[in-house]
């Protein structure tokens, strides 16, 4: 009898296929490449992803060492070859072990043994009989479980991870559910017209040059093409999609709607729900592992209609994928900064050439990646200079605070325009991008200061939980009630977070309600979005946040951005700090005057004669980037050159800089090498940190590199005394 060896993809840190043979029981044909299969590995068994059917073994292995697979999986759960072909390819071009890659694709519950079948699709529908008095009642006493039961009946059909997301809670669907005014159904694989589905009563009539970019991205979805939307912000980016994706949803093709973090889902699934009653499921951190299976499921049989995700989303096995859009394409949370450190939006890019159909990319800050591609004529440069209605840019001022007092980190001109502002019933936003309370604690008398001993960094104190927090290894300690040193009990916090500026503006303005919005204070689920609802309903008149207010949020009564300790990024030896700066800050600063109100945004800054200010200020982000692009390109810097940085840790200092040293004495033809060095954080969790950097003119040179310091790696005798990692195209040498 003839026998068969699959060649499969195992989640292992090795970069290679293994060969396992077919037994007797398992017939040739039901085994396909990119299905699942169970096989021995080692000690254990494990789930592995079939890549070759072959018939005959390779010469160079012994079919006596070869091992039977177990079981194989006829769920319908089986990788798209035209997936499995990206996904070979970002192995190829990250040099990360296939099986840990193909694993990035499959949901957490389908990288077990013991896997569920399909998942069923529960959906919650209004009823068609509803006793009108309780619809009455619900209008007068309440009105968010009203606003529940007008949504269901707008939609044909929401998941529960929809309503979580768009602020609703379990207690308002049970409530409902007892009525019989709202019902919970199986919603079993139906073919939708999508089609049908469009809704022209909440479309806006379109500027000229947002008209002009919907018909260049209707035009090309036949082809593969690149368009990015370089809008500022305001501009009506968001319209653009909605209308760009209409011609694919008519043609019953699927969309891909990637966004940096959680927290602009909320928004972007409210904007696609009120504009389109088709299957949109989401796929993000938040859901659980069975919610992000059936959003899984439903893309594969190619149910879901609109898709809307983060990073990881990027994988998701939609069946009819007609466009891809990325919204906040500079966004540096599209980059995974651990084990695989694939990046999103070049994924992306990838996926729609391999498709041959186009992807949009919108942002009022374009990467300098993304803008060079553009201003070379690979991609299509779309501008939108004008804010949508009748809002106007805001204008940036910079508060001088070098020579002046601070009242708990502000200045005295900002809380008057603060009180102002609040007077004429409009509400502030004060940005501080550092959490807690402070960033330090510390003694008096005799200066000690509480480190995290397995980071030797300060921890962060959070008076909200009385509790030391070290932002790096998240290991936590009781407040002392008195210094361990001299025993004082004269111990302070020094610095200011979040925390400590939200208890400071409720004392100073008694009379306004303040709110903070940070990853503290949204670490429940569906918090965030229940908070931006009551902003937008201004239920509070004061927001202090993070970075997560910084994008893609729209607040219509916002006329007044206040930006905190933004200094540090001026000074940093990341060659990237001033592009990240820069767009953080325009982020930040396009929150304000978003309606027909006029907008100010005030930076208090200690160096508000910094050349890299002054050009933003007044030439505005463009005119930065230029400047900036053209310093790269006399470096070599990206996106004028191509980096890769090998990073090593160890329980000893001396370990991964020996490892390291042994690397950069090779000789790399066409390859600059910088290091080893220290990390910027040298350690962190009790490991030591060294990395090396290595760059190049061209991508090929780059990887031929690569290619040699993997194999000397195998023969390194530092390599199994370190734990090592390769970051191809990194965004953070700060790591």
């Amino acid at each position: 009898m003839q026998e068969y060896f699959i060649q499969v993809a195992i989640p292992v840190p090795m970069r290679q296929l293994f060969t396992y043979k077919l037994p007797e029981s398992i017939p040739q044909t039901d085994i396909h490449v990119g299905q699942r299969v169970v096989v021995p590995f080692s000690h254990r068994t494990v789930i592995a992803i079939v890549i070759n059917i072959n018939q005959q073994l390779p010469d160079n292995i012994d079919i006596k060492k070869i091992k039977t697979i177990i079981s194989a999986n006829q769920e319908q759960t089986q990788l798209p070859s035209s997936l499995l072909a990206l996904l070979s390819l970002c192995a190829n071009y990250y040099q990360h072990p296939i099986g840990e890659v193909m694993q990035t694709a499959l949901p957490a519950l389908l990288r077990k043994i013991d896997t569920p079948s399909a998942l069923p699709n529960m959906q919650w529908f209004s009823c068609n009989e509803v006793n009108q008095d309780d619809i009455i009642s619900m209008t007068k006493k309440a009105p968010k479980q009203y606003q529940l039961y007008k949504l269901l009946l707008q939609h044909n059909g929401l998941s529960w991870s929809e309503l979580r997301t768009l602020g609703f809670s379990k207690s308002q669907l049970n409530t409902l559910e007892q009525k019989k005014i709202i019902v919970q159904k199986e919603v079993v694989t139906p073919t939708y017209k999508w089609q049908d589905g469009l809704n022209e009563k909440d479309k806006l009539s379109l500027s000229t040059e947002q008209a002009i970019i919907v018909s260049a991205i209707d035009n090309s979805l036949d082809h593969f093409s690149c368009h990015l939307i370089d809008g500022v912000t305001g501009s009506g980016k968001t319209e653009v999609y909605l209308q760009a994706m209409e011609q694919t949803i008519a043609s019953n093709k699927q969309v891909l709607v990637l966004v940096p973090e959680i927290g602009l889902t909320p928004q972007t699934l409210s904007r696609f729900e009120q504009r389109f009653n088709v299957p949109i499921f989401l796929h993000h951190s938040g859901l659980n592992d069975a919610e992000r299976l059936i959003t899984w499921q439903q893309a594969h049989l190619g149910c879901a209609a609109i898709v809307i995700g983060t990073r990881s989303a990027v994988f998701t096995p939609l069946q009819k994928l007609g466009l891809i859009i990325i919204d906040e394409e500079h966004d540096s949370s599209f980059k995974q900064q651990d084990s695989f450190r694939y990046h999103a939006r070049d994924i992306a890019i990838l996926r729609a050439r391999q498709l041959n159909i186009p992807i949009v990319l919108g942002t009022a800050t374009p990467s300098f990646e993304t803008l060079n591609n553009a201003l070379q004529h690979k991609y299509q440069h779309h501008k939108l200079t004008q804010r949508a209605g009748n809002s106007i840019q805001s204008k940036i001022t910079l508060i001088d605070i070098a020579n002046q007092p601070l009242n708990f980190g502000l200045a005295k001109p900002v809380l008057e325009k603060m009180n102002n502002t609040l007077v004429r019933g409009e509400q502030v936003l004060v940005f501080l991008n550092r959490r807690g309370f402070a960033p330090a604690i510390n003694c008096q008398e005799c200066h000690w200061i509480a480190q995290c001993q397995r980071c030797n960094k300060p921890y962060t104190y959070h008076k909200g939980q009385g509790l030391l927090i070290c932002h790096h290894c998240a290991g936590q300690k009781r407040l002392p009630s008195q210094c361990p040193e001299c025993g004082s009990i004269r111990v302070t916090p020094i610095g200011q977070g979040t925390e400590q500026i939200e208890q400071h503006l409720q004392e100073q303005f008694k009379q306004f309600s303040t709110i903070r919005i940070d990853r503290d204070s949204t670490r429940r689920k569906g918090e965030l979005a229940k908070i931006l609802k009551q902003v937008t309903n201004k239920e509070h008149q004061i927001l202090v946040g993070t970075q997560m207010l910084a994008k893609g949020h729209h607040f219509p009564d916002v006329t007044l951005v206040v930006m905190l300790d933004i200094d540090g990024a001026l000074f940093s030896y990341d060659f990237r700090a001033a592009e990240h700066m820069a767009q953080l800050l325009i982020q930040v600063a396009g929150r304000a005057g978003r309606a027909s109100k006029p907008g100010k945004v005030l930076v208090q800054t200690q160096y508000p004669q910094h050349p890299l200010l002054q050009d933003l200020v007044h030439n505005g982000y463009r005119h930065f980037a230029k400047q900036a692009m053209l310093e790269r390109q006399y470096a070599g810097l990206p996106p004028f050159g191509y980096q890769a940085l090998i990073r090593a840790e160890a329980n000893f200092p001396s370990y991964p800089e020996k490892f390291l040293r042994t690397i950069a004495s090779l000789n790399f033809e066409h390859c600059e090498v910088a290091g080893p060095m220290p990390a910027a954080m040298e350690k962190r969790a009790g490991k030591y940190r060294f990395h090396l950097l290595l760059q190049a003119k061209k991508r090929s040179f780059l990887h031929q590199a690569l290619a040699q310091l993997l194999v000397n790696i195998e023969n390194n005798e530092w390599a199994k005394k370190v734990r090592w990692s390769m970051d191809i195209d990194p965004l953070d040498l700060s790591w």
